[in-house]
């Protein structure tokens, strides 16, 4: 299958993709735009938008206080809603439809692309350690983190750090990447098989849709579930 062009574009010697970046504005913009909706003229009964948003909150707070604590809920509970909030659109908006102009796509998921994903990892595991050190300090960071239970184990621990942020990020642009990939080859067997195979197609491409939004969540929950894990490492104290 032939690669899939974006909107590139250089400032300077530097080549940024412009599909991915109108994407995370897109995905940021949707977030920001459903909160905003959700949460003007708050009531202390919820219904309809209210409590869907209360829902989500309620249901990442859970599993914040399942990894952490009760106690560490109001520091980490925004960041960790603000993530799965993104996660959720960004995963999800590649299979609302697809744009291609002049055999460029304007149109994807943000976390279809490896760049994104493992730049995410990046930011997640810039942030845990960073609140390891800000909890015990640096050299007490250092020796929670890295010398404890034994000193021994520290180059294994250094092996670990990488290993996360690697399968952490590559796990969630495969899952999304391949989802996309199998719609867009659906979608071609569909229109290049005569009209007699069209419907078969759609009902195909519906069928996968479903799928892929399935999946696409379940790994929001699952980056989410690990980011709290990788948190709880750093910011409580080994023994």
């Amino acid at each position: 299958m032939d690669e899939e062009k974006t909107l590139m574009f250089n400032l300077g010697p530097v080549v940024f993709d412009g599909t991915i970046i109108l994407m995370c504005l897109l995905t940021v913009a949707i977030v920001f735009g459903l909160v905003f909706w959700a949460s003007r003229n708050l009531k202390l009964k919820p219904k309809g938008k209210q409590n869907v948003l209360e829902w989500v909150i309620d249901f990442v707070s859970n599993i914040v206080k399942d990894n952490l604590s009760s106690k560490e809920l109001p520091v980490f509970q925004l960041f960790m809603f603000t993530v799965f909030s993104f996660l959720i659109v960004a995963n999800n908006l590649g299979l609302v439809t697809k744009i291609v102009v002049n055999d460029v796509s304007l149109w994807k998921s943000p976390t279809a692309d490896a760049v994104v994903a493992l730049t995410f990892s990046l930011i997640i595991a810039l942030f845990c350690n960073y609140m390891g050190v800000k909890r015990f300090g640096f050299k007490g960071y250092l020796v929670n983190s890295f010398l404890r239970p034994v000193p021994f184990i520290a180059p294994m621990k250094i092996i670990e750090e990488f290993t996360n942020l690697l399968t952490l990020g590559l796990r969630l642009y495969g899952n999304i990447f391949a989802g996309e990939v199998l719609l867009s080859l659906i979608c071609k067997f569909g229109l290049s098989h005569g009209p007699f195979l069209i419907p078969f197609g759609i009902f195909l491409e519906m069928l996968w849709s479903g799928f892929s939004i399935f999946i696409s969540c379940i790994q929001a929950y699952i980056f989410i579930i690990l980011t709290n894990s990788y948190l709880s490492h750093k910011i409580l104290a080994e023994h």
